[in-house]
């Protein structure tokens, strides 16, 4: 096949509708027009999870008759990108693509038709040009209650998808641009906090309108031929792209095995995800077969959110230089049999904590392909994202909602090649904003007391996995909570090239008759004796210290399915730590004296985990810490005989 670059100048016009470069502008300027919608979103957004964590997406999409190429993608939320195609494909082509007209929108939030969970709605634009359908904008974005059992909606004990949520099949919101009143009666009569969901939906339908605007500048300037092509020139280059990454890698069957701890009936089930992945020439097939059965609860994910991960993570390994599109899975077969816990159908098998089942498929893949790899190999992030949601009442009747805010929502990433990994982002799926602190107080009865990384828990190695991170927050209210850390069992933070891998967290509670912040006037330390009285939520333990121990017990984490709280109440989150890359022999000893400056790692630790001898006071006095050379050099010798 002619690549590319190869083509002439008459071959790309008469493939694309335009010279090569038009073609490069306007696939710029599909990129330009999704960024602005998320920004204008993001600026004006009044709910929380919007406005405070970016939970959103926006993409383009050509037509049904080029059967609905996406072509441009934004920089926000990673998970929701991998879905988008097939949501707004399943979506028109149910609703009926004939049945389009100038100022409609169309919704759906449905896991199994358009992926994710059921507060994300897809809302559709679809864009006419001179009468004709060119094109679809669309915005999913995050509503902060979509109804179900649990406000707000994170849990791991929802049942099936009828505690989930309002389930919409694809139906009008607007049409020549006026609300469809039955369409907004069916949300607000079904969720809470709907004083919010009409500003937030009112904003995305503004910025619908912006998309929409500006594709139509974009046609009226380059012409509807050159659009088209474009869409199609966009797709092409992602597939091209990442059939030259795939060609790189050597031919050959990776298979690798990951999950999680367990779902939200009992914990004597683990859930594993077993991958085989077989890499010929220029493509890759992934194969899933021996997944275990879907959950018997809500941590459960659909088949578009594994396509997801997957894609996620061989654009992360091999091709991260070019835009993601939907061309990039063009080269990629995925294997996935129904009814495995990253492939779950209804109504038994719900679907919300999605996330938490498919990063063990991005991480099976990271592991898959380490030896494949070599140097390029990338560690493992902290797994979970802990997520806490908590909602009570103020004292003056307001309902209040925290929703991924005061978890272990934030974790470090694996080392790779380059240096040292990042101790403070989302999971290697996400991309979105950390809640400020001043935001989270201002709005809450709720106070983040601690947000501090822990020592020694970044996988070792020539360069270091990120740390893991420590966060309190104090309830000032009667208060319920659900708490999802779902990958306490084994390290999530893998280590690759002779690294090591990250340390393990865990999630207690401080109830106020053991440990009372206000009264006390005084932090919850983080020293080992404190945690006796602490009451644990998930994490393997020592069963008398509470501390963490790999060697401990399991404190399955929906053991209190709902946890319920008096005022002064403090969570406290440990996250996983990230994994360590090449040989943590060979990091220099400066380095490793320049981590026990900065508390990444402890005296103890230099010796034990890296062979650096050091010496000095790294509170009091952490700028004349002194590495003791001959005595590195003889323990060092020692770890490498071992």
């Amino acid at each position: 096949m002619t690549s590319l670059k190869d083509l002439d100048d008459a071959q790309f016009a008469e493939l694309y509708g335009s010279d090569r470069f038009t073609a490069s502008v306007l696939s710029s300027r599909m990129r330009y027009i999704v960024q602005h919608m998320c920004t204008g979103l993001l600026n004006n957004a009044f709910s929380l999870i919007l406005r405070d964590w970016y939970d959103f997406a926006a993409t383009i999409s050509g037509p049904p008759e080029q059967n609905y190429p996406m072509s441009s993608v934004s920089n926000s939320l990673a998970m929701f990108l991998g879905t988008m195609s097939e949501a707004v494909r399943n979506t028109i082509e149910e609703y009926g693509p004939e049945n389009l007209e100038p100022g409609d929108v169309i919704i759906c939030n449905d896991p199994y038709r358009a992926g994710n969970h059921v507060n994300d709605i897809c809302f559709i634009r679809p864009v006419f040009h001179e009468g004709k359908l060119i094109s679809l904008v669309t915005l999913r974005a995050h509503q902060l209650d979509m109804g179900g059992v649990v406000p707000a909606g994170f849990s791991g004990t929802k049942h099936n998808v009828y505690e989930n949520g309002l389930v919409i099949a694809p139906m009008q919101l607007y049409k020549n641009d006026k609300p469809v009143k039955s369409a907004f009666n069916l949300i607000f009569d079904n969720a809470r906090f709907c004083a919010l969901l009409l500003p937030d939906i009112k904003t995305i339908y503004q910025n619908l309108l912006l998309g929409e605007k500006l594709i139509l500048e974009s046609v009226e300037r380059y012409g509807a031929e050159a659009y088209l092509g474009a869409i199609r020139y966009s797709t092409d280059v992602s597939a091209e792209s990442m059939s030259n990454a795939l060609a790189e890698l050597p031919d050959g069957v990776y298979e690798a095995e990951e999950g999680i701890d367990c779902d939200g009936v009992d914990d004597t089930v683990e859930y594993k995800i077993r991958l085989k992945i077989t890499k010929a020439a220029d493509r890759m097939e992934l194969d899933f077969s021996g997944t275990s059965p879907q959950a018997r609860t809500s941590i459960n994910a659909g088949i578009l959110d594994t396509k997801t991960a997957v894609g996620v993570a061989l654009k992360f390994l091999i091709d991260p230089a070019t835009p993601f599109t939907s061309g990039a899975y063009r080269p990629i077969d995925i294997v996935l049999p129904a009814g495995t816990f990253i492939s779950a159908t209804p109504p038994d098998g719900a679907v919300f904590l999605y996330w938490e089942s498919t990063g063990p498929v991005l991480l099976a893949v990271f592991r898959a392909l380490e030896k494949a790899l070599g140097r390029k190999a990338v560690g493992g992030d902290y797994g979970s994202l802990n997520i806490h949601n908590a909602n009570g009442v103020l004292a003056d009747g307001t309902p209040w909602v925290t929703t991924a805010q005061c978890g272990g929502e934030h974790g470090p990433w694996g080392a790779t090649e380059a240096g040292d990994a990042d101790s403070y982002s989302v999971v290697y799926q996400a991309n979105n904003l950390d809640p400020a602190t001043e935001a989270i107080e201002s709005e809450l009865p709720a106070v983040v007391l601690r947000k501090e990384y822990a020592p020694d828990s970044g996988g070792a190695g020539d360069n270091r996995g990120g740390a893991a991170v420590l966060k309190d927050t104090l309830y000032l209210t009667d208060a319920e909570h659900w708490s999802s850390p779902l990958h306490t069992k084994t390290a999530s933070g893998v280590g690759v090239y002779g690294g090591e891998a990250g340390a393990l967290g865990a999630t207690w509670v401080f109830h106020p008759d053991y440990k009372n912040v206000t009264k006390d006037k005084d932090l919850i330390g983080t020293e080992p004796e404190v945690y006796a009285g602490a009451t644990p939520v998930a994490g393997m333990l020592d069963p008398k210290t509470k501390t963490v121990d790999p060697d401990g017990e399991y404190f399955y984490f929906a053991s209190t399915p709902v946890w319920h709280t008096k005022p002064n109440a403090v969570f406290r989150y440990l996250t996983n730590g990230g994994g360590g890359w090449g040989s943590p022999l060979q990091r220099d000893p400066e380095r490793v004296r320049r981590d026990v400056r900065d508390e990444y790692v402890t005296i103890e630790g230099a010796y034990r985990d890296y062979g650096v001898v050091i010496s000095g006071d790294p509170h009091g006095d952490p700028e004349n810490l002194k590495i003791d050379q001959e005595a590195t050099a003889k323990r060092r010798a020692e770890l490498a005989a071992k």
